[in-house]
């Protein structure tokens, strides 16, 4: 059997109920609140477009343009309502075509390039289809400067808002936040080259994590690679020790181990790909979706919630600068503080583990003495928490300005500049140490799925627990019941927190 024939079957067989709750194949299902906020920025765009095309040909000012306007002084001889239905129809239009060429999807889909040549297309097509009305209903009192200069205010306004979204995009991939880890089944030359191609391309976002090699494979390149992690029956141990996002199949097997596959990964929230042979004819109702050059036909293709994402990393960006402006005479007091109080530096970075395993430089101010590191042998027998954790209430190595610091949590302020930075976030599970993560179980690990946190669920509810269960429990509850009301209740009860000074 032909290898795009075999996964057509499957795709038909083992995927078909969940794609008929819809119109749209789940590859080409994007983030459906991503999507409805890039039709809401098209929407708003058409409209400034439409108000600052008008005040410029007639050459008032905003105030009196939009009164006179909205009173239909300026264009006589036609009523509002025919002029508010063609914008209406023009922005209906453009959604439409926008949404056919795919200019909602990903942007790491597609290249810079390409996506810019459909800008162009969707917002000519439905420039042709508003100027055809026009004419069509014999509108010769609109005046045909407003209407190409919306156009091009439109075109140019969406060519640049794309554009900074990409170029945002591509720094934040550069620096390895917002990738995608990807595990690869199979170890034939498709594998390798699907391989290649991820790596070569790296506006698609994808980090890759290693080959999984199949049952009874025969590839001459199974034993010459040295990124095989793992075989078939470890796949979804090996995608949570990776942090795997997505799962992709180059070689056919049996349609019962895929559909098991299937089901474990949406059990996972993991997405799988296939990758049909691309040298063999491919049936034209097959759902199929391009990573770069390769067709891929997913399987399945999790939510993810962008758009509540966004707003927390907006919400982290505003609280934490506004919090750092607001406190700057604090934290320079408390730096002279520490620096009359013992000798060493002011701020401690300590190597901490944040999301997918990211190591990075976790600031505090120093609460201990100089030599605390090197002196933790000495004081493990005194350790109060039970599992991983290592918690001492009354460290001998902490500083009288550290027990204050403390005690107030103040001692943490620094971090909002890793908020800032974004290798933290305001609330989240707290970033644990390596030697913690290595004693991690596999389920454990689900805390490092997220960005960690400054607060979090454990640190107002549950502070003074020393289990290490009730520690994780609290923390996979946030993870499950993670909203944006959430993050701000916790806040509001952190602030409730340190003031009653309950911190060790």
């Amino acid at each position: 059997m032909a290898t795009s024939d075999f996964w057509q079957k499957v795709s038909s067989s083992v995927s078909a109920p969940e794609w008929s709750a819809g119109t749209t194949a789940p590859g080409h299902q994007y983030a459906v609140g991503t999507s409805r906020l890039w039709m809401f920025l098209d929407v708003v765009t058409v409209l400034l477009a439409a108000i600052l095309s008008t005040l410029f040909y007639f050459g008032i000012g905003p105030i009196a343009g939009v009164r006179e306007f909205w009173h239909g002084t300026l264009i006589e001889g036609r009523s509002m309502g025919l002029l508010l239905a063609l914008l209406g129809g023009f922005i209906v239009a453009l959604l439409l075509i926008s949404r056919q060429l795919h200019l909602y999807t990903p942007a790491r889909l597609n290249g810079f390039l390409h996506e810019q040549r459909l800008t162009l297309q969707a917002c000519f097509t439905a420039g042709l289809l508003l100027t055809g009305t026009i004419y069509v209903i014999q509108a010769t009192n609109i005046p045909r400067s407003i209407v190409f200069i919306t156009l091009g205010l439109v075109l140019v306004a969406q060519s640049i808002r794309r554009l900074t979204y990409r170029m945002l995009l591509y720094r934040r991939f550069e620096h390895g936040m917002g990738t995608r880890n990807v595990l690869i089944v199979g170890t034939g030359p498709e594998a390798h080259a699907l391989r290649h191609h991820l790596e070569s391309i790296r506006h698609l976002g994808y980090t890759f994590k290693g080959f999984i090699d199949l049952p009874n494979s025969r590839s001459r390149f199974a034993t010459s690679s040295g990124d095989v992690v793992g075989n078939f029956g470890s796949l979804f141990e090996c995608a949570r020790q990776q942090f795997v996002d997505e799962i992709f199949f180059t070689l056919p097997c049996e349609r019962g181990m895929v559909q098991e596959v299937l089901e474990k990964a949406r059990a996972n929230c993991i997405d799988l790909r296939v990758v049909p042979d691309m040298y063999d004819g491919l049936a034209w109702n097959s759902p199929i979706e391009y990573i770069g050059q390769f067709p891929t036909i997913p399987l399945h293709t999790g939510r993810v919630p962008e758009v509540e994402l966004m707003f927390k990393r907006l919400l982290d960006i505003v609280f934490s600068a506004a919090a750092l402006a607001m406190l700057s005479p604090i934290l320079l007091a408390i730096a002279i503080a520490i620096k009359l109080g013992s000798k060493g530096p002011v701020f401690y970075a300590s190597e901490r583990i944040g999301k997918k395993a990211r190591v990075f430089k976790c600031l505090k101010f120093r609460t201990m003495v100089q030599d605390a590191e090197t002196r933790r042998a000495e004081v493990m027998h005194m350790n109060e928490r039970d599992g991983v954790l290592f918690k001492i209430s009354n460290d001998p190595r902490i500083t009288k300005v550290g027990s204050l610091l403390r005690k107030y949590s103040l001692d943490e302020l620094p971090q909002f500049f890793n908020v800032l930075k974004g290798d933290m976030s305001v609330v989240g599970p707290r970033p644990p140490i390596a030697s913690e993560v290595r004693e991690y179980k596999l389920s454990h690990l689900r805390r490092l799925d997220v960005t960690p946190g400054i607060t979090g669920l454990w640190q107002v509810q549950g502070r003074q627990d020393p289990s290490f269960d009730s520690y994780v429990s609290l923390d996979m509850a946030y993870i499950e019941n993670w909203s944006i009301w959430l993050d701000i209740k916790i806040i509001l009860r952190t602030v409730a927190v340190v003031f009653s000074g309950t911190g060790t």
